[in-house]
């Protein structure tokens, strides 16, 4: 096969591959939206049950396919060529899973599991069609077509499926493929009715004074710290509980007794994807000075006992409300602090730096990208390599 002729296959397959992503990241993301009304409407009756929840999540995992339990580690591994397939059987339960843990209270996200969704998908049509190099194409495309069709920020989603697996190597051979299966799962998710947060930010500082330029660099190290916080905990924390219960049942399902009695504590304000939090962010509602913290709490003892969801829009939500706390702090404009910690703290905790300074221009316009690049580089330098995903790869080391 040439090289013209390869490159025309791609761009059909990754079509193809992302408007199929696309349907189903809708369905997918719509369900999660269903899911968090009907737990918000009925928070007081489910969240009692999330312990059950959890044995019901290990016991599917361990029923039909338990080596879809390592998620994201499987569609690195498979990238880095360590391992030849995904099981097909990842989709459903990673989707049903996710499902389950929003239903009943738990503190998750959505994007590993759209970025799981497009890379299994896309793997199996590269080895049903025979691709070359085991499909690492076709499987960065894939996880571009999952991120870009679920949050509609195609351009994020480009880079940061080309960016996360190995730091400081982009395969620029995926970049026409990735591209296609990006926009092209953005734009069938937007077709079929699936909504995009976005928010123009109009407020900005003045870039020509040093002392302004000196704030966004303590801004930057600042939200690195919690990205890192974050990734550091996640590990650490999944190493704890898995010595204290090598059983999976029992450690889900005692510690999630403890998640219970703090979520009905703070009356669900922690649950779900954070969402609530970003709107309070940017629409000047009331944030607390430890919301960041408490949701960072939340989330990561709920990912680490084995509960399914992402870790992104969590993310997301810690560092707006962390930019909110800051932007009083420091007397700056509130909605552009908490753009600011949005992208910077997803920098630091997924180890990306391209991928936020587009996020940045795809949901909060382009008009403050150079205050957004300094952020995002020293939130990018302070974590020190470390990543929520464990299986990433440092090319310089």
């Amino acid at each position: 096969m040439n090289k013209k002729t390869e490159l025309i296959k791609y761009g059909v397959l990754a079509l193809i591959i992302g408007i199929i992503i696309g349907i189903i990241d809708t369905i997918f993301g719509k369900g999660l939206i269903l899911v968090g009304e009907i737990r918000n409407n009925y928070f007081w009756y489910l969240v009692p049950f999330l312990p059950i929840a959890g044995l019901l999540i290990t016991w599917l995992y361990r029923h039909f396919n338990e080596l879809s339990l390592k998620g994201m580690t499987l569609v690195f591994e498979t990238g880095q060529q360590k391992r030849d397939a995904i099981p097909l059987a990842l989709i459903p339960l990673i989707m049903i899973c996710t499902w389950i843990t929003h239903l009943f209270g738990g503190s998750a996200g959505r994007e590993g599991v759209a970025v799981q969704i497009g890379a299994t998908l896309s793997h199996y049509f590269s080895r049903y069609f025979h691709f070359p190099k085991n499909g690492k194409v076709l499987l960065i495309t894939g996880m571009a077509a999952g991120f870009g069709g679920l949050f509609q920020t195609p351009l994020a989603a480009l880079f940061f499926a080309m960016e996360v697996m190995i730091v400081g190597k982009i395969d620029y051979e995926a970049l026409l493929p990735a591209f296609i299966g990006a926009f092209s799962a953005s734009y069938t998710s937007h077709f079929l009715g699936l909504e995009k947060f976005s928010v123009k930010i109009t407020q900005t500082i003045n870039t020509n004074d040093f002392k302004n330029i000196f704030l966004m660099i303590i801004l930057g190290i600042l939200f690195g710290f919690v990205g890192k916080l974050f990734s550091l905990s996640l590990a650490k924390l999944k190493d704890i509980f898995k010595k204290k219960f090598e059983n999976s049942y029992r450690r889900i399902g005692f510690i999630s007794i403890l998640l219970v009695v703090g979520l009905m504590l703070f009356k669900g304000r922690y649950s779900g994807l954070g969402t609530n939090l970003i709107d309070l962010s940017f629409h000047q509602g009331t944030i607390q000075i430890y919301d960041w913290l408490l949701k960072l709490v939340f989330t990561i003892i709920t990912l680490a006992i084995g509960f399914q969801g992402g870790e992104v829009t969590p993310l997301f939500s810690i560092g707006a409300s962390f930019g909110v706390v800051l932007a009083f702090i420091f007397h700056l404009p509130i909605e552009l602090c908490a753009a600011l910690g949005y992208v910077a703290v997803f920098a630091s905790a997924t180890n990306t730096l391209i991928a936020p300074m587009m996020i940045s221009i795809e949901v909060f316009g382009g008009s403050n990208m150079m205050i957004f690049v300094i952020v995002c580089i020293f939130a990018y330098l302070v974590n020190g390599n470390h990543s929520i995903y464990g299986a990433q790869i440092n090319h310089f080391d």
